[in-house]
């Protein structure tokens, strides 16, 4: 933990409140303006951010939600909390996230009411036009942008224009806080309604009711979770804030580190983007090769640790209990890369020895598999 991250902690522990209050107000003014949007939500996770925008569009209940398979499995259960029905997108296979085509095909079979759209790895989707494949507006679309802090297309961040965008703040993400998530929106009316339903739907929070001259009463004219951010988190937050530029940029110099040495390995097939208008927020570096598991042994044995982002959610068992198994079978293309991604290690701290010695494991296990 930096110098900065502890006094901002301390800080907020010598003011006396540490719950939802200045601190969260003032991140969230401040991640509003990095991004360029107009409101932002500070809640308790980016799950929490999924199911908070799900119940705030007050859909039917049951509600057909199209969701890529290849994702967290925290994005499919907030459909289910929320009380709807996940429909499977496949993916392409370069970008690793959905296409208009699976997009349509996947909204011709299922009449959808509404979409989450994720930028894996920190790929910025293009969220005009799946929305369009999907025949659904705008305000239809939720985007998990839990990568996304850092990425843009035509010049615009992710969250920047979004009805509904959802970021982490987990340990492992581009900007950690610990834990947390933030919703960024368009629309001041959406964004009141989230931020009322972060807290069980009170019309009120405890910092404004124990204000000078606030009063106890308050009204719950929405139900809502128990999803706030506090003032702890939201001090590590701003602080963590300030170094995410660089830490951009040095992931960055890494990917173009493995790219150069990466590019001529036998049997790896690199991280594919189609790259006109976009900046990649690099999350993730994920790597497709044969015999994944094989390989990813032999870099453990190596000291390299390495990860899967991530095992499709159709082919989790509780998911195939309650959707049925033809539609866990509805996505081929996930199902087949999902076999061979490997994400390789990334984060801001790695130094270039670092990366050398990655390359070098992962060019003897591609050497000596069987």
């Amino acid at each position: 933990m930096s110098g900065e991250v502890s006094d901002a902690v301390v800080k907020v522990l010598d003011s006396g409140w540490i719950t939802t209050g200045p601190q969260t107000a003032a991140f969230e003014q401040e991640f509003a303006d990095y991004l360029g949007a107009a409101h932002v939500v500070a809640v308790a996770s980016c799950t929490t951010a999924l199911e908070l925008c799900l119940r705030a569009l007050d859909l039917p209940p049951g509600s057909a939600v199209l969701t890529p398979s290849l994702t967290f499995c925290g994005a499919i259960n907030a459909i289910l909390h929320a009380g709807h029905r996940p429909v499977f997108v496949d993916i392409d296979e370069d970008t690793l996230v959905p296409s208009p085509e699976t997009v349509k095909a996947a909204a011709d079979r299922s009449e959808p009411a509404a979409m989450i759209v994720q930028n894996q790895g920190g790929y910025p989707v293009d969220v005009p036009a799946l929305a369009r494949a999907a025949g659904l507006d705008r305000t239809r679309v939720i985007e998990d942008a839990a990568h996304g802090p850092g990425a843009a297309r035509d010049g615009k961040n992710v969250g920047s224009e979004s009805f509904a965008a959802c970021f982490s703040f987990y340990a492992t993400k581009n900007m950690p806080i610990g834990e947390g998530g933030a919703v960024a929106s368009s629309d001041q009316e959406f964004a009141d309604r989230v931020r009322a339903m972060r807290l069980h739907g009170m019309s009120k929070d405890s910092w404004k009711r124990y204000l000078p001259g606030g009063s106890w009463r308050y009204d719950v004219k929405t139900v809502g979770l128990k999803a706030n951010m506090t003032d702890v988190q939201a001090a590590i937050g701003r602080a963590q804030l300030a170094a995410l530029p660089g830490w951009q940029e040095r992931r960055a110099r890494i990917v173009g580190r493995y790219d150069e040495a990466l590019r001529d390995l036998p049997g790896l097939v690199l991280p594919q983007r189609k790259l006109d208008g976009v900046q990649h927020a690099w999350h993730l570096y994920q790597v497709r090769v044969q015999d994944r598991d094989t390989v990813s042994a032999a870099l453990e044995a190596a000291g390299v640790a390495t990860s899967v982002h991530f095992i499709p959610a159709n082919q989790m068992t509780a998911y195939g209990e309650i959707l049925g198994a033809e539609e866990c079978a509805r996505v081929p293309v996930t199902d087949r890369v999902g076999e061979e991604l490997l994400s390789l290690p990334l984060y801001p701290g790695l130094t270039d020895d670092g990366v050398e010695r990655v390359v070098s494991a992962l060019a003897e296990a591609l050497r000596t598999r069987g």
